[in-house]
């Protein structure tokens, strides 16, 4: 491959965590934390930033600009040691998943701003339940066609991608029955779920504007898609995935996406990406994923008909995108994938302590505040 070639296919990446800020005694959420939190992740960040959330008993932190996933692995566990160390300093723990196991909506408080102000004011009630968490992974890479293009042919992989991240199957202090109840509260409000297919940046451009002539958005910041051109940086953002509880959970997540994209480019580049599949189709592959996250049977399109066992599935995707995973630098982090499938994500492990305590005679609340506490041992793993 010439130099022109491989540097065509250059990808950085960026990661965004949307943590929980707990008491330790409670294991509820702090409505009111400490801003001295904040004021030291600000002081010490370096080339991360660290800001607030919609409720100020979140914070989401904002990795570097990564060259590879080995990067991306340091730049997290920078941001998560971070966040973790200002929250113990000031009487709070950080809690990496996508919902709060038993915390009410009700008892929050939004973070006080204009653009805050004039969510809750428009999307009333929607909004002030939307009590979760999420993960977003940004992706530079090509010219904006490219990358549009790219991002199309990316949705039929989000629900695998949204599968190995599950993490909120609790919500209100019950069992939902789905590994990812997140994308169910995040559906109540508009322009969210998946994009349509678009075929260039003229046509994403042109969506926008017939938003914003209606007056529906003020910017493209409210389209608040699975996956999206983001509105600040040349990138492409994944944001379907549910928090990891486990930092290399995310650093699997990321080489999947980064191989992904760097074998779509491959073929757009050869004038050969895949036929579209319907979007209907796509959004019933979601729906499993968010239901039963790796315990998953999605729709079978290499046959045409019929259900493959997620094991399958990406196990053949894992040996596809081989090559791309080696030029990158991330086998060994994309063949997690496999494990995360075989063992389990986030909500798997909730859900099963949660069961077992409760057979062991804890009542409802002693076995919820055992997962928060399980919860908040996976955030620290793997920091050093």
């Amino acid at each position: 491959m010439s130099g022109t070639d491989a540097d065509s296919l250059e990808i950085t990446l960026g990661v965004e965590e949307e943590f929980f800020l707990v008491d330790p005694e409670s294991r509820d959420l702090l409505a009111d934390p400490d801003e001295g939190i904040f004021e030291v992740c600000e002081k010490a960040g370096g080339p991360h930033k660290v800001v607030h959330e919609f409720l100020r008993s979140q914070i989401e932190t904002n990795t570097r600009v990564c060259g590879s996933v080995a990067e991306v692995r340091q730049a997290l566990r920078e941001t998560r040691r971070l966040v973790i160390e200002a929250a113990e300093a000031h009487g709070a723990r950080i809690m990496a998943a996508s919902t709060h196991p038993f915390a009410s909506w009700r008892e929050q408080a939004p973070t006080p701003g204009e653009r805050y102000r004039r969510f809750a004011s428009t999307y009333q009630e929607t909004v002030r339940r939307t009590l979760v968490g999420g993960m977003h992974i940004h992706a530079g890479f090509g010219d904006a066609d490219s990358r549009i293009r790219v991002m199309t042919a990316l949705r039929r992989y989000l629900p695998l991608l949204h599968a190995l991240s599950t993490s909120s199957p609790f919500n209100g202090g019950h069992e939902t029955g789905f590994r990812s109840f997140r994308l169910t509260v995040m559906g109540a409000l508009p322009r969210t779920g998946l994009p349509g297919p678009l075929g260039s940046w003229a046509e994403y451009e042109a969506l926008v504007d017939e938003h914003r002539r209606m007056e529906y958005i003020g910017d493209a910041r409210e389209l608040w898609w699975d996956i999206r051109p983001a509105s600040a940086y040349p990138t492409i953002e994944l944001r379907i995935c549910d928090l990891c509880t486990r930092l290399e959970d995310a650093v699997s997540v990321a080489a999947l996406y980064a191989s992904l994209i760097r074998r779509l480019l491959r073929r757009d580049r050869d004038g050969g990406l895949p036929p579209e599949p319907l979007t209907e189709l796509i959004a019933g592959d979601r729906w499993i994923a968010q239901r039963y996250g790796v315990l998953a049977f999605f729709g079978d399109r290499a046959r045409g008909s019929g259900r493959v066992d997620i094991d399958d599935y990406a196990a053949a995707l894992v040996d596809e995108l081989a090559d791309d995973a080696r030029a990158l630098g991330c086998e060994a982090e994309l063949r997690r994938a496999l494990t995360i499938i075989r063992e389990g994500t986030g909500a798997d492990r909730q859900v099963d302590l949660y069961r077992l305590r409760r057979l062991e005679g804890d009542t409802e609340d002693e076995a919820l505040r055992r997962v928060v506490d399980q919860v908040l041992a996976e955030t620290k793993e793997g920091l050093g």
